[in-house]
């Protein structure tokens, strides 16, 4: 396990008691009449990863101070919503590999997988109706709708090497960090914070989502198979312009701007190795992950009037990490 990996398992070992309780929750509201159901669900969701969606909702419940049972209830939905979403993601991007294992659509087809995220779906908005506070409804709803558009969003700036760096952080705000926000704001709303609060809440998930994209958008130019659980270049063969082309770009030579280019329009990696010397040698990675200490940092400074506990120290230890993220 790398340091990185390390420092996280830290900060989320505090709420291991309380993911666990939420996985109980996951798995009474997986169950259906239908097996095929229960049986696409259990296989994305028992690929793992770190659940920061889920366990962000926890860990700020943890830092306000509330303990109610609600928090696995809504975190559990957080984990339904977000899983939705990597079932129509992987079929829009004809993806075959997450996590180091086949997705689901490879394992089930793509018909399965998007009608089982559209259950997930459907359940997680069961469940947040049964916890009958009108905010908590509408915070969700609007999540899942942002995300909806930012997913359109990205698929019409497939290909297109003309997209600006303002265009695709309206992209990942509204694919990735909608979700990061929402869950922050929901253990303000469980603990009937004041608007502040609830804001301070709001500005840390945001900037913790964006800083988790950007640098996962590095990765792609920056890792290795076995430490990203997917294929290295995976984002120029479906034609995602992220933050190191971009930049690149700007700063490349007329050569190098063609090179990177084509491979965005045709989706064609045959000249990764190249791309990549190119996103290096321009300072374009080193650019891109001062973005992400950038929010990051920002996501530190929402917290500076938390009060001080094991959890909002999680919380800080969580951002902190993001910036030495290799997996």
């Amino acid at each position: 396990m790398s340091a990185n990996s390390s420092s996280t398992a830290a900060a989320l070992s505090l709420i291991a008691d309380d993911m666990r309780a939420m996985d109980a929750v996951i798995a009474r509201r997986l169950q259906s009449e239908v097996p095929l159901v229960a049986q696409v669900s259990q296989y994305i969701i028992a690929a793992g990863g770190k659940r920061l969606r889920p366990a962000l909702v926890l860990l700020m419940c943890g830092a306000l101070d509330y303990r109610g049972d609600q928090r696995f209830n809504l975190a559990a939905v957080v984990e339904f919503i977000h899983t939705a979403t990597l079932l129509h993601d992987d079929v829009v991007d004809e993806s075959t590999l997450r996590r180091g294992r086949s997705t689901a659509n490879e394992v089930f087809g793509n018909p399965a997988s998007v009608l089982v995220g559209d259950f997930l779906y459907s359940r997680a908005f069961q469940m947040m109706v049964e916890v009958g506070d009108m905010r908590i409804m509408q915070t969700l709803a609007e999540a899942t709708n942002v995300i909806a558009e930012g997913e359109v969003l990205q698929l019409m700036n497939m290909h297109d090497a003309a997209l600006s760096e303002d265009g695709y952080l309206r992209v990942i705000r509204s694919k990735t960090a909608k979700l990061f926000e929402a869950s922050a704001r929901l253990a303000a709303l469980l603990a009937q914070s004041s608007p502040s609060v609830e804001q301070h809440c709001a500005d840390y998930g945001q900037a913790l989502g964006t800083a988790f994209q950007v640098i996962d958008d590095v990765l792609d130019y920056d890792g290795e198979v076995l430490e990203m659980g997917k294929n290295l270049g995976d984002d120029l063969r479906e034609g995602k312009v992220t933050l190191p082309l971009i930049i690149a770009m700007q700063r490349g030579t007329d050569a190098e701007r063609a090179t990177i280019r084509q491979a965005i329009e045709t989706g064609h990696t045959g000249e990764m190795a190249q791309i990549i010397a190119i996103v290096q040698q321009t300072g374009a990675m080193q650019a891109t992950r001062d973005a992400a200490a950038a929010e990051a940092q920002r996501a530190l400074d929402a917290l500076q009037t938390f009060p001080e506990n094991p959890y909002s120290d999680a919380l800080k230890q969580l951002a902190s990490q993001l910036l030495t993220r290799r997996s």
